[in-house]
C-alpha cells in the first residue's frame, strides 16, 4: 500500500505571506508535526530577494515602487527573482530520510526530473537540465532549488505559464544595456511559457494534477487533499508577524557603492567584447556578470550560461572557474578564447577599486 502524502494549495497570496508560510510548513516538517506535503501556491507581483541581499544592490526599487511590485526576502539564499502571476509554484516539504539519501545532487535530480515529466505530460518536451532547471527545446520554463532545515527539506519550482521577461529585467538592478529591444528578445528566446508552446493557456487545475501525479509516481504515494493544520497556523502567524515588517526585507541594507557596476572593454583576435560586472568589494566576489559584444559564440546560449556559472564566484577562483566551464562543453567560438573572458572581467575588476559605481539603472 502506498504512503499517504499531503497536498495543500494556498493560492493566489501577497509575499509576505507565502514566505511566512515557507518558514511555517519547513519548521513544522522539521518537529514532525505535519506529513510530507506537495504545496501549490503563487504570488501577486513581486521581488524577492535571497537571504543574505541587499535590496540596494540588487534591485531596480524606483521600478519596484512604480509599478506596485511588492519587495521581499526569502527565508533560503540564491540571487533575486520576480514573481507574479503568470506562474504556478510547487514546493515540497519532504523528511530526507523517506529520500533515501541526503545528497542534494541526487535529490535535485530525482525530484526535477519527475516534474519534468510533470510538465510533459501536459503536452510538451521537458527535460531537467542540471544543476536544477527544467527545459523545453533548451529554454527555461521552470528553475528550482531547496534547503534542508535538519532532517527536513524543503524543495521549490516554478513553472512558467505566460511569463514577463521585459518586466522582471526591469526589477533587476542591471546594465541599461540590457534592456535594450535586442536583449529583450534575446532573453525572451532563452525562456519557454506554457501557454505559447501550447498555443493556450492552461488549466491552473490540469497543471497541478499533472505535477502531483508525476510526483507521486516518482515516490511511490497516494495525495491527498488537506488544509493547513492549526499548529501550520500557529506557527504562520509568528513568521508573518516577523516577515511582513519593514526589518526583515531591510535587514541587510547596503550602499549601492559596496557592490559598484564595473565595466571594461578589449579588442581580441576573435571580436570585441564588453563585459559589466557587479562586485562586491569586501567580499571580493562577483556577483553577476553580463556580457555583449561583437563575437562568434555557438551554441548561442554559452554567454548566458557563462553568465549563469559566474555568479557568486570568489575573484581568485576566476580563472578556474572559467577553464572549467568551458573545458565541460563544446564550443565554436571561431579564435576566441577563453582567456579573452578572463582577461576582460579581470581588466573590470582591476577598476573596481578606483572606479565610482555606475549605479542603479534607469530602466524606466
Amino acid at each position: 500500500m502506498n504512503k499517504i502524502w499531503r497536498t495543500i494549495d494556498t493560492g493566489l497570496l501577497p509575499a509576505a505571506e507565502n514566505m511566512a508560510l515557507n518558514r511555517a510548513l519547513l519548521e513544522a516538517r522539521q518537529a514532525n508535526e505535519i506529513p510530507n506535503t506537495l504545496r501549490f501556491l503563487r504570488f501577486k507581483p513581486c521581488a524577492l530577494l535571497g537571504f543574505h541581499q541587499s535590496a540596494e544592490q540588487e534591485l531596480n526599487l524606483d521600478y519596484c515602487a512604480d509599478n506596485d511590485i511588492d519587495i521581499q526576502r526569502r527565508i533560503t539564499g540564491g540571487g533575486a527573482i520576480y514573481f507574479d502571476e503568470t506562474q504556478i509554484g510547487w514546493e515540497l516539504y519532504l523528511n530526507k530520510h523517506d529520500l533515501g539519501t541526503a545528497d542534494m545532487t541526487q535529490i535535485s535530480r530525482r525530484i526535477c526530473e519527475a516534474a519534468a515529466k510533470g510538465i510533459s505530460a501536459l503536452g510538451v518536451d521537458a527535460q531537467y537540465r542540471p544543476r536544477n532547471d527544467i527545459e523545453v527545446n533548451g529554454k527555461k520554463i521552470s528553475g528550482t532549488g531547496g534547503a534542508f532545515d535538519g532532517d527536513a527539506l524543503m524543495y521549490q519550482g516554478t513553472l512558467l505559464i505566460q511569463f514577463d521577461v521585459e518586466k522582471m529585467l526591469r526589477v533587476l538592478r542591471i546594465p541599461a544595456e540590457k534592456l535594450s529591444d535586442k536583449a529583450i528578445a534575446s532573453a525572451r528566446d532563452r525562456v519557454a511559457n506554457l501557454a505559447d508552446l501550447l498555443g493556450k493557456t492552461p488549466e491552473m487545475a490540469e497543471v497541478k494534477v499533472k505535477l502531483a501525479d508525476a510526483f507521486a509516481q516518482e515516490f511511490n504515494v497516494t495525495f491527498e487533499s488537506g488544509e493547513l493544520s492549526e499548529i501550520e497556523q500557529a506557527r504562520y502567524e509568528v513568521a508573518l508577524a516577523e516577515i511582513d515588517h519593514p526589518d526583515w526585507v531591510n535587514m541587510l541594507s547596503k550602499p549601492v557603492s559596496d557592490m559598484p557596476l564595473v565595466e571594461a572593454v578589449q579588442k581580441f583576435s576573435g571580436g570585441l567584447l564588453r563585459v559589466r560586472v557587479a562586485f562586491d568589494r569586501k567580499m571580493q566576489r562577483i556577483k553577476q556578470v553580463w556580457f555583449t559584444g561583437d563575437v562568434f559564440v555557438s551554441p548561442k546560449r554559452i554567454i548566458a550560461d557563462l553568465e549563469s556559472a559566474l555568479r557568486d564566484t570568489h575573484a581568485e577562483q576566476l580563472e578556474q572557474k572559467v577553464n572549467d566551464f568551458f573545458a565541460q562543453r563544446k564550443v565554436d567560438m571561431l579564435t576566441l578564447m577563453p582567456a579573452d573572458f578572463i582577461a576582460v572581467i579581470t581588466l573590470a575588476l582591476d577598476s573596481a577599486e578606483t572606479t565610482e559605481p555606475i549605479g542603479q539603472t534607469d530602466a524606466t
